[in-house]
């Protein structure tokens, strides 16, 4: 189809925007003048679309093209310890204001002038560090060393690079030095201990940070290519629209579904980095792996090949980067050169399965506290299998786990959505249906401001009883519309950070073709374009502000800058109308539990700690740090007894701890797979000492206390509405 017809393919995608990350049908489109390259077609495309369906474009001009210009670099070179300012000038000189024109058809030549530009200073740089970790430092010279590239400007000199590099080297060296002259007076006079002297401890601390560095170079030079800087270079053009429109290759793309749906083809191993190897952690029972029994917990996996193509050497790689080609399409056949254990080599071939990863879905627990039994459900991800009428969605396998408390009493649920980053827009809608009668959900903005509101249809309550909702800064996109639908409804209570993260705009999934766009993962790879923007039903924006928790739990996340307000490419915050809507009726007062809580955190001297200890931390994160040995150990032993003390206070104590259990049928939920049941009773022991769901099912017991008294009153049990 023509160009002038993209807006068209894009409201077809609104309309079914119910489906937040669902690709759908395909649309193509003719043009003539086809760019002569690969890279030119991808960046043409991608500056078409961003222009014509973004929700909130920028003119893609000069000014455009500087913002573009100074991120990609400054995502080349984060510390500016690589380029020199005269790499920069003659880069700025040639290219800032080209981007745009580049991404308008013209040749493609930055980021290939730009990555050349690195290539040769990155090798530069490894003879210098080098050269510097070859001979001792003196750790007795009063210097100090900054590390923030927001903070530095890039070298002048070759000499002024490389002492930055001497100084990053020395205080790297010098971490690991403290580190084993504490291990050595610890194990002072314990039989079989190697006492070695100073000069050999901070040998072996430089030896250390030397194979860090190797690793880390060896990534540049063998999984650091063209294409890969071509990819950080579109999704630099991409972010600077705003933060959430990225661009993905197809074999990203891939994976990024596949951790959507929980489920993925591949060969039922957890890998893990170690040393500068991927080792394997464990394997899944019933897998292709387990089923081989030629891979075991500990086997490195040095390369990988596809049937009988050329292997590919992991050496740079890190585990996603293992996991993306190690995975691939069902009945396809991947060979695995092993080092086992005893250090021999095997070659393993293996047809790729079904890997379920039923470990990322929804599940519960009961926490019996008082005279009170409180169900406590987690949902790490509003997660949807788009690909089969029949997978997972996170709706259903919620409802699912309402259902089974409601089978155990509980007097209450607490749903925790901390660190859920959202996900699909249609299972948000649907679940919080479930604890309300039918009404609006969350109202939706497009480029046009036009305005539609998602409604729950269904006037069935499957839960009517006491909710809480547990949050904190991580809780993003379709977490905040749950939360925020549930505060605006009077539904229930949030507990948590002072805010969530901020993110309130709708993303989908478009295609990138030979011949145009299409609305499935395309061969030259997918854009996940901000096409919209979520409004509250009480008419504020989630974006930027987030959901305010009514309960706030001083948390050690607080003073960092992590959210959404804290990116200056963040779409701002704004208002519509407020949806119609009735309010739930209570059985409680919110003010009230907000001052019982209240009064417990100020009697509660844990959380005052947390919050005095959060904010020196952050403070220590944005500061210049000395390179003086006895000064280094007096300032690292005050972060690290305020991050003993800070771990220690985030669990309650073994006196203290939470009486949480799994539900009846499930103690042995995984008995089929060790690796599985003993994380399950791991998650189960940290919800033991989690000091923040402690602090919810206090306030849970305070609203069904609330509750149990207005019955008492009433004399009356009719109060399906208020719980």
């Amino acid at each position: 189809m023509n160009m002038k017809r993209l807006p068209i393919v894009i409201l077809m995608v609104v309309a079914a925007s119910f489906l937040a990350f669902k690709t759908m049908g395909t649309g193509t489109r003719k043009t003539s003048n086809i760019p002569p390259s690969r890279y030119e077609q991808i960046l043409k495309l991608v500056g078409e679309m961003l222009s014509q369906a973004h929700y909130s474009p920028q003119a893609i001009n000069d000014a455009f093209s500087k913002k573009v210009f100074k991120k990609f670099i400054g995502d080349l070179d984060p510390e500016k310890n690589m380029y020199l300012q005269s790499d920069l000038d003659a880069l700025v000189k040639k290219y800032e204001l080209r981007i745009d024109d580049e991404i308008k058809g013209a040749p493609v030549e930055f980021f290939l002038a730009a990555g050349k530009s690195f290539n040769t200073r990155m090798e530069e740089v490894a003879k210098t560090y080098q050269e510097i970790l070859s001979g001792p430092f003196d750790f007795s010279v009063e210097e100090e060393v900054l590390l923030d590239g927001d903070k530095l400007n890039y070298p002048n000199t070759v000499a002024e690079r490389k002492d930055r590099w001497r100084k990053k080297m020395k205080y790297l060296t010098l971490e690991r030095y403290t580190d084993l002259l504490d291990t050595r007076e610890k194990n002072k006079g314990k039989e079989g201990f190697v006492i070695k002297t100073d000069e050999e401890l901070e040998k072996d601390a430089r030896d250390r940070v030397k194979k860090i560095m190797d690793r880390t170079f060896d990534r540049f030079r063998f999984k650091f290519t063209d294409d890969d800087k071509f990819n950080v270079f579109v999704n630099a053009i991409t972010t600077t629209m705003d933060p959430h429109s990225e661009f993905f290759p197809p074999v990203d793309k891939r994976y990024f579904d596949e951790e959507m749906s929980g489920r993925f083809y591949g060969i039922g191993a957890s890998l893990q980095y170690d040393d500068g190897n991927i080792k394997v952690s464990s394997v899944i029972t019933g897998s292709p792996a387990s089923k081989s029994g030629e891979i075991q917990a500990g086997d490195v996996i040095m390369k990988v090949a596809q049937g009988k193509e050329e292997p590919v050497d992991l050496t740079g790689y890190v585990v996603t980067d293992a996991v993306k080609i190690i995975r691939g399409k069902k009945g396809t056949e991947v060979r695995l050169t092993i080092k086992k254990l005893d250090g021999t080599m095997k070659v393993v071939t293996l047809i790729r399965d079904e890997i379920v990863q039923d470990e990322t879905f929804a599940r519960s627990a009961i926490v019996k506290n008082g005279g009170s039994k409180i169900g406590y459900i987690y949902l790490p991800e509003f997660y949807a299998d788009f690909d089969h009428p029949n997978g997972a969605r996170s709706y259903v396998d919620v409802a699912k786990e309402v259902t089974k408390l409601k089978e155990e009493k509980v007097d209450g649920i607490v749903i925790d959505l901390r660190n859920n980053g959202g996900g699909s827009l249609y299972d948000v809608v649907q679940m919080a249906g479930l604890f309300i009668d039918e009404g609006p959900i969350v109202q939706v903005k497009d480029r046009d401001n036009k305005p539609s509101v998602l409604k729950d249809k269904d006037r069935s309550v499957l839960y009517s009883g006491p909710l809480a909702v547990m949050v904190n800064e991580f809780s993003a996109s379709a977490s905040e519309i749950f939360a925020a639908a549930i505060q605006d409804y009077n539904r229930g209570i949030i507990i948590g950070s002072t805010s969530t993260y901020g993110k309130g705009t709708v993303q989908r999934n478009i295609g990138l073709d030979e011949n145009g766009f299409s609305m499935s993962n395309a061969e030259l790879g997918t854009v996940k374009l901000t096409l919209q923007k979520f409004y509250r039903i009480n008419g504020g924006s989630t974006q930027l502000k987030g959901v305010y928790s009514d309960i706030i739990l001083p948390d050690n996340l607080e003073y960092l800058k992590v959210r959404e307000k804290d990116d200056p490419d963040a779409l701002p915050w704004d208002e519509l109308n407020k949806a119609s809507y009735t309010n739930w009726t209570a059985g409680y007062d919110l003010k009230t539990i907000q001052q019982l809580s209240n009064k417990r955190l100020e009697n509660d001297n844990t959380f005052k700690l947390i919050r005095e200890s959060t904010e020196w931390l952050s403070k220590q994160n944005d500061k210049h740090f000395s390179l003086k040995l006895d000064k280094y150990r007096q300032e690292q032993k005050m972060v690290r007894t305020t991050i003993k003390q800070l771990e220690s206070l985030l669990k309650l104590s073994n006196a203290n701890q939470l009486d949480v259990s799994a539900l009846p049928a499930e103690v042995n939920r995984w008995a089929n797979d060790k690796n599985k049941q003993d994380r399950f009773s791991q998650w189960l022991k940290g919800l033991r000492e989690d000091i923040y769901l402690d602090q919810s099912i206090k306030v849970m017991n305070d609203m069904i206390g609330q509750q149990n008294l207005v019955k008492t009153k009433t004399g009356d049990d009719q109060t399906k509405k208020a719980f």
